[in-house]
């Protein structure tokens, strides 16, 4: 059976910055002592998380404004979801669409009509977002960041739903962080990654888009950055 997610992986540099990418994530979960890491640091790491997200789709509030249950309906919903989305660990690794159709009715509640939430309005996305799960249950010998990433670029790209395709392929990105053991708290703040860099988030998901391996190479050049800023982010690296 070949591995589905073993080519991207292996493109040219992929997997010496990957490995890069990985020791120091590493050396911060240990440095910083993750086993000393408390529900409070996974809940905050969250909260930013929330906040990052939201701003990516144009929201701009702060996480303390969040926190108190202020912002705007985009905010209010990543924070929604961000407190329920790691309870959604069992589901995605059993059904990932139908844990994807839960993450957008967590987060487009309030912003979207009720006859909306959690339905898969594009065909085509629809395949992609099930030819997507067929490959998250084949075994992979691809680095779990590499999943991850490729997990949130074909999510966005496929658009599937009507609203918050972004939010939602960066709430898997987290679930496949903490599925494939990269970041078993989940304490790194990966949506804080791409949100320190939104042009070149932008710029990169476009280029992965196009559905070349050009473009797939450049998303998971930035994609590695990424998640470097994501663990200077966590609330252990404070």
């Amino acid at each position: 059976m070949s591995d589905p997610f073993i080519s991207a992986a292996l493109l040219e540099g992929i997997p010496s910055t990957y490995a890069g990418t990985r020791d120091g994530i590493d050396s911060i979960l240990r440095d910083r002592g993750l086993r000393r890491s408390t529900p409070e640091d996974t809940a905050r790491s969250l909260l930013l998380g929330a906040a990052a997200t939201a701003s990516l789709e144009g929201s701009d509030f702060d996480a303390e404004t969040l926190a108190s249950g202020g912002g705007d309906a985009l905010a209010r919903g990543a924070v929604r979801l961000s407190t329920e989305l790691l309870g959604l660990l069992p589901t995605w690794n059993r059904s990932p669409v139908q844990a994807l159709a839960r993450i957008h009715a967590l987060a487009a509640a309030g912003s979207v009509d009720d006859a909306d939430l959690g339905r898969p309005v594009n065909p085509d996305g629809v395949a992609r977002l099930t030819e997507l799960a067929w490959m998250l249950g084949q075994p992979t010998e691809a680095p779990g960041l590499v999943v991850a990433a490729l997990v949130n670029a074909e999510i966005t790209a496929a658009g599937a739903f009507a609203s918050h395709n972004g939010v939602i392929g960066r709430a898997a990105e987290r679930l496949v962080l903490l599925a494939k053991g990269v970041d078993p708290a989940s304490v790194l703040v990966p949506e804080a990654g791409h949100a320190a860099e939104p042009a070149g988030y932008r710029s990169a998901l476009s280029a992965y888009s196009g559905g070349t391996p050009t473009g797939v190479h450049q998303w998971l050049m930035y994609a590695s950055q990424a998640f470097t800023r994501a663990a200077e982010a966590s609330p252990l690296a404070r």
